[in-house]
This record gives structure tokens, sequence and C-alpha cells, in this order.
């Protein structure tokens, strides 16, 4: 077992005027806020920043390495975006036709008009599924497909947005499938992954399973003075009837992250599994017009059609105001990921992260084992990395204008 009192050692690389970056990454471990941890930055399509360090286990027996994979929970959305937006670029999806056009059991309970788009902007009224679920269905892709094509919305549709935290991944991931005939786990792997050499995993055998990092709980951070609480628990049990209950309890999601049977299953919105670098790899093809190296993601049009901002606003399901691209977050006032309020991307429960700035040709991603909880939409961990990130951009720009 590892001292805890010696200092973590810092592996990879960071190229020169990004000293910055490294020494916050440090402070992080120093500080106690990290068990197992990699940050990746991207600029221009390049890597500047990939960092890795700390330990994949509790006991700090197993280093992090540079290609250990870890549970991004809902940083898995915007790579099921992106799945869907390649099929808009196909002209194989339409945004503005009913779901029903493709998956015709959809137009159950008055939604046989309801557009595709809604399903990418949190609009669709389908954060939760009210009829009880087994804890089994949530590995039943099957079984949570049809509760939704049953569901009548919690609210009129387009009328306003609330987050689908586990939904979204059935409800996108099934048009994909509809259309491509493929499971999204093999659509990610085959379209978006592979063709960058890169990894992201959504379902897969026991023979990742050595290179995992667990997840494990760290701090559930108290809200600030008159702010909204995210304690999922404590809200749960308080309201088990009420629409946060039913979006992560029904079926129960929470607690189930390092078992086979999450890992084995495609859920598209929480059980993607990635390193740093992969995420920043894949943001860098959006943060750079859609395309990096020959590889073409999406077109610029459909990068920008996703960042587009779509609704904004009181959510529904978090106690939070959301601000929502089709299929990404955008930065809110009080939260600033970085200057530019352009950037979009996707956090995770927990604290994962990745982002691009099409602005500045910078993406990012960040990774970790050690689950923090509070009343943010982006983890403190990877904002701080990323303020860092552009205090560094900065200062190279200026000394090069001198």
């Amino acid at each position: 077992m590892s001292d805890l009192s010696s200092p973590v050692k810092i592996e990879g690389v960071c190229e020169s005027g990004f000293e910055a970056v490294r020494e916050a990454f440090a402070r992080e471990f120093e500080v106690g806020n990290e068990l197992g941890a990699a940050v990746c930055i991207t600029l221009e399509g390049q890597a500047v920043v990939d960092l890795w360090g700390g330990f994949k286990d509790e006991a700090r027996t197993e280093p992090w390495e540079r290609d250990t994979l870890a549970n991004v929970y809902s940083t898995t959305k915007g790579i099921t975006a992106i799945a869907a937006h390649r099929l808009v670029d196909e002209g194989l999806l339409d945004l503005d036709a009913p779901v029903a056009d493709y998956w015709p059991e959809f137009a159950a309970a008055g939604k046989e008009r309801l557009p595709v788009r809604y399903l990418l902007s949190h609009e669709a009224g389908l954060a939760a599924i009210r009829k009880p679920l087994s804890p089994a269905a949530l590995f039943d892709w099957t079984t949570m497909c049809t509760a939704l094509a049953e569901q009548e919305p919690w609210w009129e549709p387009g009328t306003a947005h609330g987050y689908h935290a586990i939904t979204f991944g059935w409800l996108v991931g099934e048009l994909v499938r509809r259309i491509r005939g493929q499971k999204i786990g093999d659509v990610v792997r085959q379209e978006i992954a592979g063709p960058l050499g890169v990894e992201f995993e959504i379902g897969f055998g026991p023979e990742l399973d050595d290179r995992v990092a667990p997840l494990i709980q760290g701090p559930i951070h108290a809200p600030a003075e008159d702010g909204p609480s995210m304690d999922l628990l404590a809200e749960i049990l308080g309201n088990p009837e009420g629409l946060m209950a039913k979006a992560f309890a029904n079926p129960p999601v929470i607690g189930q992250q390092n078992d086979r049977a999450w890992r084995a299953a495609e859920i598209p919105a929480a059980n993607g599994h990635t390193n740093a670098h992969s995420l920043a790899r894949i943001y860098a093809a959006l943060a750079n017009g859609g395309s990096i190296d020959g590889v073409e993601l999406l077109s610029n049009q459909a990068v920008e059609r996703a960042r587009a901002e779509v609704a904004n606003g009181k959510d529904q399901v978090l106690p939070l105001d959301t601000r929502l691209g089709l299929g990404f977050f955008l930065p809110v006032p009080n939260e600033p990921v970085g200057p530019n309020d352009r950037a979009f991307g996707h956090g995770g429960a927990g604290g994962s992260y990745s982002m691009a700035d099409p602005e500045n040709r910078l993406s990012f991603g960040y990774v970790m084992n050690l689950m923090h909880q509070g009343a943010w939409l982006v983890d403190p961990r990877p904002r701080r990395l990323i303020d860092a990130a552009y205090s560094c951009f900065s200062s190279c720009f200026a000394q090069e204008i001198r």
C-alpha cells in the first residue's frame, strides 16, 4: 500500500507554457481532492497537456495509467449525441420529423408528433418512467425502450426542459439503432472512437475489467448559503414519487457503477468508459470544425447546430438553471467553464468532463475515480484545470504578440 503522505507522482507530458495546468492538477492531489485522475487538453488538434496520476484502487496499490478506463457517467451523453448528429449529416435523421417516423411504437400516449430535436434538447418531457420497474430493467434495452414508448410526457413537450438523466440514452440510442441497425456501443466504437484511434466503450466484456478504475464515493459538498441541495439520495427519499426520484431510482441507478452487469449493459446516458486523452481527441474534432487529422466526425454545420442554444432557465428535474444545445450543455453565468460562453460539452456525476471551444480550437477531457457531489453542473476540479489552461493559453498568445 502506498504511503498516504507521499506526494503523488504526476506522469505524462505538458508543453512549455502550460505548466500552470500541471501545477493545478498536482494541487488537487495534494489537498486530497483526488485518488486517481487524468486530464488532457488539445490546442488546434494537438495535445499540449496529457497528464495522469494517483491510483486506480482505494487501497492505493494500482497506479493510474494513461489508458486506465473510468466510468464517466453523463459525459457519455455527448458521445451519444455525436452519433445522432452524424445521422443528421447523412440525411438519415430529420430533427424536425416526428420520432414516430423512425420508431412507430413511440407514437403512444399523445407523442405521435413529438419531434426528434426534443429528445436531444431535454424538452421531450420523458425524463422518467412512472410505472414501477424492477432493478433488472436498467440492463434490458427492450424493456426500457418499450416503457419510454408507452410513457406519457411529464410536461407538454417543447414548453419546458428538464434533464433526462438516464432516459436520454435510450431515447437517442434507440433512434440510432433503428436507423443504423446496430447497437449504440458498436456505432460509437466503429464510427467515433475507432477512426480517431481512441477508446470509448458503451457496454463491454470482462476482458477490459482489469483496466477499469472503480468509482469511489467521495465528499458530498454542502450547498452554498441559500443555494440548492444536490444530495440525490436525500431528494429521492424525501419525495419518492417525484420526478427526480423517478428519474434516478426507477429503475435504481445509484450504487451499481462497479458491477459487471453495469459494465456489460448499454446505458448510453451513463455507462460510457473512457480516458482523458480519448475524450480530448473526440472533442478536438468538434473544436476544429468537426474534423481532425483527416477524420470527419461531424460537418461544421453540425457542430454549430449542436452548440446553438435551444433551452435556458429553470430545469424541471435538477434544482438548477440549465442551458442546453442539442445534446450538449452550455456554460451558465454563475458557473463559467472558461471565458467562452459558446463552448460546449458534457459533464458526468462524480466529476468527469469534456468540452470543445471552436473559437479557440481548444478541447478538454478529464476523468477521475473519486466522486464528488455538489450543487453544480461541472465539478470544480475540471473547472480549475480549465481556468489554468486558459490562463496559459492567453499568456502564450500574449508572448507571440510581443
